[in-house]
């Protein structure tokens, strides 16, 4: 018998029962459509987060010296307890930093978590939870902020603790709608400002704006809110080859002011956006180590349906195969006939399970924050896996068929 022949078989037998098949192959769609929509998200979210949210935070070819290293999530009480001991950023860190980097191509020091909200005031009119952020001038280049109107901070601002202020796109749109903010004074953390510059827009992230900020000189800052403990040194090279290299000499330099032996572990924290990523992917790992767990279940119980209705399947053709035995069909024959027709309709079910978590996750990235990228080994896996149950629960169906007596079956109303 023909493998054309065959398939063709396979698929009128499908057709020809069209809702049982369907609800036979309800548990492979689902859990195939759970797998490529799961994975889909994830993949979104660890891509997201190394192209968004972690060059945001730190910026492309930088790295920071930070008093707290970089987490998502808490820290457990052990390492908060060794972390709290660690000695404060200094001005004096900053220029040790500065000393051994004359490569960079620019040099900061910020203020740190827990950034501080503010509403900020125009004549009548509010903006509230805008972030204020203490920086001297260079963090501007760190972060690659463009100045969309008026002029960045400048090194003289910070020197002269000078009342100046400029606006993230969001608030400064928001405060000012159609006039112009250049020169326009506001109240921010109960203090006068004058709007220098407005940044150019940079976008949101899951949700979170960044143009909701507002940035003012460090030492102005430090006269408001004070010196808190987790200032940090940003760094930012002109390639991001040079990235390493640099990050190696600070944590050196960082070493030798701080008199720390060979034996005892960094005070402080040299991190880029990969220590941001990195520990976003061991998260996401722990979810794709119980994905195999959750889609196994489900193809499992697929498969034995599969394998039930096929079962079913053969009783109801009992005579049929009697027929064909006695025309001249041989066992194989008969078994591949019926292995044809669980393959194809598991691979049916693989097939619609892709479309329909494929469908899920566009979804889910249209209706929430969170991205989702369909990935081709996560498509090819549940096509495969789809074909593995056929064979693996439709082997005994299929024998069980190639073994009946054609004049036992002949017999078989």
């Amino acid at each position: 018998m023909r493998f054309s022949d065959i398939l063709t078989t396979a698929l009128g037998e499908i057709r020809a029962n069209k809702l049982r098949s369907f609800f036979t192959l309800l548990g492979i769609i689902v859990s195939v459509a759970f797998l490529v929509a799961v994975v889909a998200v994830i993949q979104g979210m660890n891509a997201y987060v190394k192209e968004n949210i972690a060059n945001s935070l730190i910026g492309t070819n930088a790295f920071q010296v930070r008093r707290v290293p970089i987490q998502l999530g808490f820290f457990d009480d052990e390492t908060w307890k060794r972390v709290n001991k660690r000695p404060v950023l200094t001005r004096a860190d900053f220029e040790v930093v500065r000393q051994a980097l004359p490569d960079a191509a620019a040099i900061a020091i910020t203020s740190g978590f827990p950034t501080p909200l503010s509403d900020v005031h125009w004549r009548n009119r509010e903006v509230g939870d805008v972030q204020v952020r203490g920086v001297t001038a260079p963090y501007q280049e760190v972060q690659d902020y463009r100045i969309e109107h008026g002029r960045p901070l400048v090194d003289l601002d910070e020197s002269q603790r000078r009342s100046v202020v400029v606006l993230g796109h969001e608030a400064a749109d928001k405060l000012f709608e159609t006039a112009d903010p250049i020169g326009q004074e506001v109240r921010l953390g109960g203090q006068r400002f004058e709007v220098v510059g407005v940044l150019a827009a940079k976008g949101q992230v899951l949700g979170q704006s960044f143009d909701g900020i507002a940035l003012i000189p460090l030492s102005r800052y430090e006269m408001i809110y004070g010196h808190l403990a987790s200032t940090s040194i940003s760094v930012k090279m002109a390639e991001a080859v040079d990235v390493a290299p640099a990050m190696a000499r600070a944590q050196e330099a960082m070493r030798l002011t701080r008199h720390l032996r060979p034996d005892q572990e960094d005070n402080f924290s040299v991190e880029t956006a990969d220590a941001l990523v990195d520990f976003w992917k061991q998260l996401t790992a722990v979810l794709f180590s119980v994905i195999p767990a959750v889609v196994a279940i489900g193809i499992v119980v697929g498969g034995i349906v599969i394998m039930n209705i096929m079962l079913m399947a053969v009783s109801e053709r009992t005579r049929e195969i009697g027929i064909r035995k006695a025309v001249g069909a041989r066992a194989r024959d008969i078994e591949r006939q019926f292995l044809a027709e669980a393959i194809a309709l598991s691979t049916g079910g693989g097939i619609l399970g892709v479309l329909s978590g494929w469908a899920f996750a566009g979804l889910v990235s249209v209706v929430s924050p969170l991205p989702a990228r369909i990935t081709w080994w996560s498509v090819v896996l549940a096509v495969l896996l789809g074909a593995g149950v056929g064979v693996l629960f439709g082997v005994y169906p299929s024998r069980r068929a190639a073994r009946l007596d054609p004049i036992t079956a002949l017999r078989a109303e």
